[in-house]
Formats: structure tokens, sequence, C-alpha cells
């Protein structure tokens, strides 16, 4: 059997937080070590196992951590460690709160991951009333090996200090939900009631109070800016809305955008303002043989009010009807009634409908009332009583309207129709047009002349008919704007001093020239004479016109003023004209 090498530990206490791992080398030797023999070595690891021989340590004796008033609920406020020089389940660890003021203000966790403190808020902050809180934590081992507990308490302990940090906070109403009764009979201003809030801040800002237009859409109410009295501002009607839930605005006047919210119930109080009326509408159907005394509707009548002991309804029929031989009606003290007739033998053919008013009453106060219309059909019933046939019915002719009389009228019908149909045939025939075709088209006969006159100077144009083989072309070196002194075609003296013997030797087209010269230059040196402004058009057509313009238009005169006394001024012209007309007559011109 081979000898076995025992490794034992050289000293009393090892700790595994100083080296937790040794490597030794092993040698063997046979022969018991005697010189020839042999021998191997092999290298030992030995690791060191930890036990809960550490106890947790903090590593500061205070820690101080600043918070949000306005931290809502279940917050985590503040984290904080002890350390374990031990490892795994030996460090594992409990945190407590074992002293502080605001108690169940926090309270501590422990993250299982991290082996963390965890201090979670509890309750809401307030700045103003406390700004800081001292608390004492304690870490715990979860696992502590008794044979170590002479190593003193396996615990640590140490102070936070949370300082709580002001934030500006939106107004808060001292009742969140305030409740308020109104009557519906309240005139428009009455106070209803009113909210109060106030600026949760040191600065105590002052604060100004608005409705929520949402929540009063019809807006029935109003509330001051300054003291938050609510007040009604229209007419309120409870069978409309009984109950109005309006959100109450509460604004910092520092700090408009710190806002807080509060809400009024406002309850609507009845008061009797609706008359009773039928429950439904009925139909009441009677039979012709119904005999006397018999039931033939129960009513019943509904109030839109509501009285704290309920309704009472009292019936009764209407002043007009109380004396009528046909129907009564009998009030059956639980809120309905019945109406009964009074005699039979009813006929469709008398009377095919009846109208009952009747009088319906409530018990408020103060007590209102109405008048309702019952309508009672006669019918015609079966043996069973049964309607088969109500309202009314065809009657026949009287006895003294003879078939002729009815002639007569249907032929008056007959013939005043005819009349109206030959008036409404002649008013539509008057108002056709005379021309329908569109092709005959009243645009197409208008004739455009746009030949502004000159006056009556107009019509005493020349007779140009006996002008004749006039295609002599102008000469373009001729100035038009001008009179010349001695004309360009003429080398012979003026139409004055002209012989008719000599103006029958003439050419026609040259005769006719010297009759235009003579007759403008006559027309530019009378100052007397009005400038001819018309063109006259002798309808003559070819290589252009040897007689060229007519008009003044082109002539040298300089004179602005005219003298419109045509009689008077072309008396003298006119002859001459006429002279001059003879002349060219008797030469054979004209002939």
């Amino acid at each position: 059997m081979s000898p076995i090498g025992i490794v034992r530990t050289a000293l009393p206490d090892m700790d595994r937080e100083t080296r937790d791992q040794y490597v030794l080398v092993i040698q063997a030797k046979d022969m018991v070590g005697q010189m020839g023999g042999l021998s191997g070595t092999t290298s030992v690891t030995v690791t060191l196992t930890d036990v809960n021989d550490n106890p947790p340590r903090f590593s500061r004796k205070s820690y101080q951590y600043t918070v949000l008033e306005s931290l809502p609920l279940a917050s985590v406020v503040a984290r904080l460690k002890a350390t374990d020089a031990d490892i795994g389940s030996n460090a594992e660890m409990d945190y407590r709160i074992v002293d502080g003021d605001g108690p169940g203000m926090f309270k501590i966790t422990t993250d299982e991951e991290t082996q963390e403190g965890v201090i979670v808020l509890q309750k809401p902050l307030d700045f103003e009333t406390k700004s800081n809180f001292s608390l004492r934590i304690e870490a715990t081992n979860r696992n502590i090996d008794p044979q170590f507990l002479s190593l003193g308490p396996f615990s640590d302990i140490t102070a936070v200090r949370l300082m709580v940090e002001d934030v500006n906070e939106p107004p808060v109403f001292s009742t969140p939900l305030s409740k308020m009764v109104v009557s519906e009979a309240a005139k428009v201003g009455t106070i209803i009631g009113s909210v109060s809030a106030h600026d949760p801040d040191s600065s105590n800002s002052a604060i100004r109070y608005s409705i929520d237009r949402n929540t009063d859409l019809e807006r029935f109410f109003n509330v001051d800016a300054q003291s938050g009295v609510i007040s009604t501002a229209k007419p309120l009607d409870r069978e409309v809305n009984s109950v109005h839930n309006i959100t109450i605005f509460a604004m910092e006047s520092q700090d408009p955008s710190q806002v807080g919210r509060g809400v009024a119930l406002i309850t609507v109080m009845d008061i009797n303002d609706n008359a009773p009326v039928f429950a439904i509408d009925y139909e009441t159907l009677l039979c012709e043989n119904t005999a006397p005394g018999q039931v033939i509707q129960t009513i019943s009548a509904v109030d839109k009010d509501e009285p704290p002991s309920g309704h009472r309804f009292y019936f009764s029929l209407a002043a007009p009807a109380v004396g009528n031989h046909n129907f009564t009606l009998r009030d059956n003290k639980d809120n309905t009634a019945s109406v009964l007739t009074k005699r039979g033998g009813f006929r469709r053919r008398e009377q095919a409908l009846y109208r009952l008013p009747v009088l319906i009453v409530d018990s408020g106060t103060p007590a209102l009332s109405s008048t309702n219309t019952l309508s009672v059909r006669v019918c015609d019933c079966d043996g069973d009583g049964v309607p088969q046939a109500c309202g009314a019915v065809a009657y026949s002719l009287p006895a003294g309207l003879s078939t002729g009389a009815l002639l007569a009228i249907l032929g008056c019908i007959l013939t005043l129709l005819v009349l109206v149909l030959l008036i409404v045939t002649m008013r539509r025939r008057k108002k056709e047009p005379l021309i329908l075709e569109d092709e005959r088209d009243v645009r197409e006969n208008i004739v455009r002349y746009d030949d502004e006159g000159g006056g009556e100077e107009d019509t005493e144009a020349f007779d140009m008919v006996t002008l004749r083989n006039l295609n002599v072309i102008r000469d373009p070196k001729v100035r038009r704007d001008v009179t010349p002194e001695t004309p360009a075609y003429f080398p012979y003296p003026p139409a004055s001093s002209v012989s008719r013997q000599a103006y029958k030797s003439l050419p026609d087209n040259v005769l006719f020239r010297e009759f235009i010269w003579d007759r403008l230059k006559d027309a530019d040196m009378d100052p007397t004479a009005p400038p001819y402004d018309s063109l006259q058009t002798y309808a003559f057509e070819g290589s252009g016109s040897v007689a060229e313009s007519l008009s003044s238009l082109e002539s040298l005169s300089t004179d602005s003023e005219q003298n419109y006394d045509y009689l008077s001024n072309w008396g003298p012209r006119f002859k001459k004209l006429a002279d001059l007309y003879g002349n060219m007559e008797g030469s054979g011109v004209f002939s």
C-alpha cells in the first residue's frame, strides 16, 4: 500500500478576505529519500471557502438627500448601501428604520440584486409643514454563523437626513367637492354658495376664480373672481336639468400657470310650475247603440313636477261641458277619472265627433290646472260592440234639389273652366316671340354706317353722276396738308377767268381738278366759312380718286374761331357754285 500525503494548515486562522487561494508544489520520493531513489512533483491549489465572519459596514456615518415636496407617493427618495466583505449568502442583509421623525412617512426595503437599501415615500410631503426629516437606518446580515458571534454584532447603523425642497404648488381648495342647493324659481343673480382655495406656498399668492365652461356650456352660473361666490346667471329649469356638476378653477395671480380645480355640485329644487296633462293621447270610440251610464273611457294624468308627497290630481268637466246632455265625468279619487254616457241613441249621421273638455288640477302650491280635450268618435259597431266604421258618413241629396238644378250647376262650372283655359292660352300666345327660328337673328339685319356728318352742309354734295373718266393718278409728291399756291396739274388761270370756250378745250379730268381746287381755295381763304369736317364719299373705286379729298381738313386755315351761321355765310358761296356749274354745263363737260 502506497503512503498518502496529507496537507494541513500551518497557521491557526486563515482569512479568505485577505487571500482566498494558495498554490502548493508537492514532491514525492521513493527509497525513503535515500540516494539513488526517484522522485516526482505536482502542484496543488488550495481555495479557501467563505464564512460569515464579517458584519456589514456603512461607508459613512451619515447621509443627506434632497427631495421635492411634489414627489408623488411610492416614489424612491434615496438609495444607500452597507458593504460586507463576505460573498454570496453571507453578504445578504436587511435594512430597517430604527428611529426618526415623521413616523410612517418613509419605509426602506432591500434591492436583492444590489443589496442596497431603498427609501420609499409613504405620505405626501409639504415644505410649509416640515422641511426636513432625520432617520436612523440599520443594516443587518441575514445569515449569521453562531460561532462568530463573539466577533461582535453583525449589523451597522447610519444617519440619513432628508431635506424637503419647496416647489410652486397650485392652489388647493378647502373642500374639493362643494354641494349647493338652489330653487328653480331663483331669479338671475341669486347667490347659491361660495368656494374657497389658498396658495399652499409660503408666498401665499392671491387667488382668482373662474368656471370651466366645458362643464357649464349654457352659462347658467357665474363665480366672482375675487371672492369665489357662485350665483345664477340664467333662469333654471329642474325639468330640463336637475343637477349641475361644474368645475371651478383657482388660479394664482402671480403665476397663472398654477391652477387648482374644485367641483361644485348644484342641485335644483323643484317648484310647481307645470300643469298636469293627459298621460297619453286618448282615442275614444263610442258605439251608436251604447246605453246610458256606460263607461267609454278611463283617463289619467301626468305632471313634470315632483312634489315631495307625490301627485294628487282632480278631474272634472270644463265649464262649457258641464251642462251637456251627452257625457259626464266621474273622478275615481285615485288620479284617474271615468267618462260615462248620459244618454243612448248616438247617430253618426247626426254627429260623428264629440269634443269633451276635461279640467285637471294638481295639488301643488299654488295649484295649477289645464284643460285637455277628449275626442269621442261615434262608430257603427257589431253585435259584440266591436267598432266597424267610425267618423262621418255620406249624406243623400236633399229632396228639394232636382236633377235639372244639378245640370245647371255643372254647366256653369264647365263654362268657367273653358273661359279660364282660353284666357291662359291667349296669354301664352302673347308671350311667344315673333321670330322663332334661330337663323333669323335680328343682329344679321343691322347695317352700320359709322358716318358722322357735319350738319346741313352734308346735303349739298355735288352731283357726281356726270363725272366720268377720272382716272388720273394722284401725284404723290404733292403735299395734301397744305394748299398749293399754284396747283401742280394746272398751268391754266383760275376758273373765274377762264371762258367757256377755254373750258370746252380742256380734258374732262383736268377740268374737274381745277374746279375742285378753286372751291378748296375759296373755302380756305374765307374766314367766315366753317371747316369741312366730313368726308364725302362718291362711291368711285379705282386706282385712286382724281378729285382727292373734298374736305378742308388738310387746308392751311389757322383760324380757330368758327362761325356756324350757315345761311349767311354760305349764301355767296352757293351763288358762285351755281354760276360755275352753269359755265361748266355750257362748256359740255356735264352734257
